[in-house]
């Protein structure tokens, strides 16, 4: 059994090992439509209950992929995101794959107004076959911090209010901006994708603070750092870019240290988030059953406290 925690002071709640959905929207691969509902189907079989997606994963695909396999209304949370909307390409332009596999006729554009957010989520809504969703994030702010405040944010409270929403907040690979939003706005959850690992823990300089100060859930994406520390090898990727030797020096640094008290990295990786008071759930990606399977196993593994300790000293020992 996977528990489950509550998002800020809201009654949405999230299992705390969850579903990213980037990697069934084809991220560097294509991914079809029955693999996507297979991997989803195992996900809701080994209990998962909190499913993450957003327009901006192949261009509405994941959105799609996983309502069919979802199938309606049931006992499980789903996010999505806002502050890009999918336009039909125009004459003689190409559709731009943003990293993803096989993209379709769509175009991804920047809207945070009002009409914006609410256009993006009707559209989000259709894909997803729901009459409303769990929670919405403000997707990638990074260059638009001032109409987060004056038009996103305020939208997105709106759309709380009318209970079309349970919970609000803001998805990004940044903690500075973040930090701002969660002091400023006090939203109900923030999600922070790789600033929050056994390689970079940045977001617990500010970030997690201020959440425990605004009562404000963090939900924890990028914890293998997008490969590093789920296999630490020459040409694995970090922040999805190759990871250069210091980094992988110290990757594999940790799996020695994982593996002499029996515990793989993918284990202690894959929990560490979930030992700060402000994290709710940790959120990896999955493109096949089998990813399900090990991203289960690996979060219910045991870990001896004697290595979390050392963990918390990681590099030095001066605990």
């Amino acid at each position: 059994m996977i528990a489950s925690r509550a998002l800020g002071r809201t009654p949405v709640e999230v299992t705390e090992l969850s579903f990213g959905g980037a990697a069934i929207g084809g991220l560097f691969q294509p991914v079809s439509a029955e693999q996507a509902a297979a991997t989803v189907r195992r996900a809701l079989q080994r209990g998962v209950r909190y499913f993450d997606t957003a327009p901006h994963y192949g261009a509405g695909r994941s959105e799609s992929h996983l309502g069919r396999a979802l199938a309606g209304p049931g006992p499980y949370t789903v996010s999505t995101k806002v502050g890009r909307r999918l336009v039909p390409l125009g004459p003689g332009e190409a559709a731009e794959p943003e990293g993803f596999a096989d993209p379709p006729p769509l175009r991804r554009v920047w809207d945070w107004s009002r009409d914006g957010i609410r256009r993006s989520l009707s559209e989000s809504l259709e894909r997803l076959g729901l009459d409303r969703v769990d929670i919405v994030y403000l997707h990638d702010p990074d260059d638009h911090e001032e109409l987060v405040y004056r038009d996103a944010f305020p939208a997105l409270a709106e759309l709380r209010d009318e209970g079309v929403v349970g919970a609000i907040g803001a998805g990004m690979n940044q903690t500075a901006m973040l930090t701002r939003f969660v002091r400023r706005l006090s939203p109900d959850v923030v999600l922070c994708a790789g600033r929050y690992s056994l390689l970079d823990r940045s977001a617990a300089d500010e970030l997690l603070p201020a959440c425990l100060e605004a009562g404000t859930s963090a939900v924890i994406g990028g914890v293998y750092n997008s490969g590093l520390l789920a296999d630490p090898r020459p040409g694995a990727t970090y922040d999805y870019a190759p990871a250069d030797s210091r980094l992988l020096a110290r990757a594999l640094a940790l799996r020695e240290l994982c593996e002499s008290y029996g515990v793989p990295l993918r284990a202690a990786a894959l929990q560490f988030p979930l030992r700060h008071a402000a994290v709710a759930a940790v959120l990896p990606g999955c493109r096949t059953p089998e990813e399900v399977d090990d991203n289960v196993d690996m979060f219910q593994r045991p870990v001896p406290e004697a290595l979390w300790a050392e963990l918390a000293c990681w590099p030095t020992s001066a605990c």
